[in-house]
């Protein structure tokens, strides 16, 4: 029996094959012990506490180490081997390798977790949809920029050249970027939106010659529907290169009015039109105070009076202007005022 223990293959006695299997299996069975352990003790007393924290850490903590310890203990029991000095250097550079992935996924989990408890929330609180969109791309874009980081640094410490492969990412990323620059714009036109708000969901814009109200804002565009019913879809880098009219943040509408007297119409009865204008005016619910009126000049065929008001911004705009036109009708009827036409007189003269 001892000879046979004694006994070498590949370098390594029977005893020593032995021996490092032990280890690794060792490794693996106190792997799932912990993991038996955290999964039904630790996590229910953690349970019990008030505080989310200690349930958060735990759930985030408890595969990467268990996992990272358990292949740490199969490369201990490898490392008790008498290996070449070519496999030796992998088995350690493998080693270098694991316990990184092992940080890697460690902090990919916690930053997924900071995601979901607590910026997600956040989003779903605000009043602004453009946050809730941009959210899933930017918690995949940190996801990847963690696990790409913890890649090449592990690669790194295994003993890889990462230089090459970096400067190939750069290049790839330069061509991508070239190829999708247009979409790339359009995202950080999106980013724009979020921060500056110029419009939320549902204000009406002046955008790129279409008036109308906002939709949906995505990542890449922004959906307006028009005040003829049609809906356009607008790039969201159009927003960081032209201006935009927020119609909707206007604090009242102003109406500008022109109404032509004939020329028969007296002193007195522009005056009494003047004052017509100003009591219709005070007597209009939906309008503000304040008003402009005046005899504003001598037409080819009327006598004009400007009339300058502002409806409020909670009134509905075209009942108002239709309220106030009939007002200025029905008062003009009655005070004889005639309202002129575009006409031509012609004096002839006999030779």
């Amino acid at each position: 029996m001892s000879d046979l223990l004694d006994k070498a293959y590949y370098n390594n006695t029977v005893l020593e094959w032995a021996t490092a299997m032990g280890i690794m299996l060792g490794a693996l069975i106190a792997g799932k012990v912990l993991y038996w352990v955290c999964s039904s003790v630790i996590k229910k007393v953690t349970a019990k506490t008030r505080s989310n924290l200690d349930d958060l850490i735990v759930d985030l903590a408890e595969e990467p180490i268990i996992v990272g310890l358990s292949l740490v203990g199969v490369m201990v029991g490898v490392g008790t081997l008498n290996l070449s000095a070519g496999a030796e250097s992998w088995a350690a550079g493998f080693r270098q390798f694991i316990i990184m992935m092992s940080i890697t996924w460690l902090v990919a989990r916690l930053v997924e977790a900071v995601f979901s408890e607590l910026i997600a929330p956040i989003a779903d609180k605000s009043e602004n949809d453009l946050d809730d969109q941009l959210l899933p791309l930017v918690r995949k874009g940190t996801k990847v920029f963690v696990w790409s980081l913890g890649t090449i640094v592990a690669l790194n410490n295994a003993g890889y050249d990462v230089g090459a492969l970096i400067a190939g990412l750069g290049i790839g990323g330069l061509a991508l970027a070239m190829a999708a620059k247009d979409t790339v714009s359009n995202i950080f036109g999106g980013f724009t939106v979020f921060t500056d708000r110029p419009f939320v969901v549902g204000d009406r814009v002046k955008v790129s010659g279409y008036d109308g109200a906002i939709m949906e804002v995505g990542i890449r565009s922004t959906r307006l529907k028009t005040l003829e019913g049609r809906v356009v879809t607008i790039p969201n880098a159009t927003f960081s290169d032209t201006a935009v009219e927020n119609v909707t943040l206007e604090p009242s509408r102003k109406v500008a009015v022109d109404l032509g007297l004939t020329y028969e119409t007296t002193p007195e009865g522009l005056k009494k039109a003047l004052q017509i204008v100003k009591e219709i005016t005070e007597s209009t619910e939906g309008l503000e105070e304040n008003f402009v009126s005046g005899f504003d000049s001598f037409g080819d065929s009327a006598m004009v009076i400007k009339y300058i008001y502002y409806i409020r911004k909670d009134a509905d705009i075209m009942a108002t202007k239709t309220e106030v036109n009939m007002k200025i009708l029905e008062r003009f009827t009655e005070a004889k005022l005639d309202f002129a036409f575009p006409s031509q007189t012609i004096y002839t003269q006999a030779a």
